[in-house]
């Protein structure tokens, strides 16, 4: 069976609280662990999306606008949905891993990286798909 979950791959959450958000895969775990005996991924999503901004706002109202809030999560992988989308994220490898999820203050560094990331690549103009919501 072919690996559909690579890092780096965009992909929809279908259930549970981030439904309808968009994720990208860090790691992918096909075998399971022995915790999670079913395979999953780990995950950073965008949990509130950048706002629209015109040509006429003011730099101030601009960068205000343009913040991204992220979620990590361990998710199985029948509640994701692959798109043919992908995003190169190097720094994203190194934020979050297994252990991040041990300790709350390890995952609000993790989130504060992971949103650093993601505000640097939507302010460069690339990969607009995914700091758009879906339209349902």
């Amino acid at each position: 069976m072919p690996r559909v979950y690579k890092p780096g791959k965009v992909a929809v959450v279908l259930q549970g609280r981030q439904a309808g958000h968009k994720v990208v895969v860090i790691k992918q775990l096909d075998d399971g662990t022995k915790e999670r005996p079913y395979p999953h991924a780990i995950v950073a999503g965008i949990e509130r999306y950048p706002l629209k901004v015109t040509k006429s706002m003011g730099a101030k109202k601009l960068a205000k606008r343009s913040k991204v809030k992220p979620f990590i999560k361990v998710i199985n992988y029948n509640h994701l949905m692959p798109t043919r989308y992908a995003m190169e994220l190097e720094g994203l490898k190194g934020a979050v891993s297994n252990d991040t999820f041990k300790e709350p203050s390890q995952r609000e560094d993790a989130k504060k990286v992971i949103k650093k990331l993601f505000e640097e690549r939507y302010a460069s103009g690339k990969n607009a798909w995914i700091f758009r919501p879906l339209r349902v």
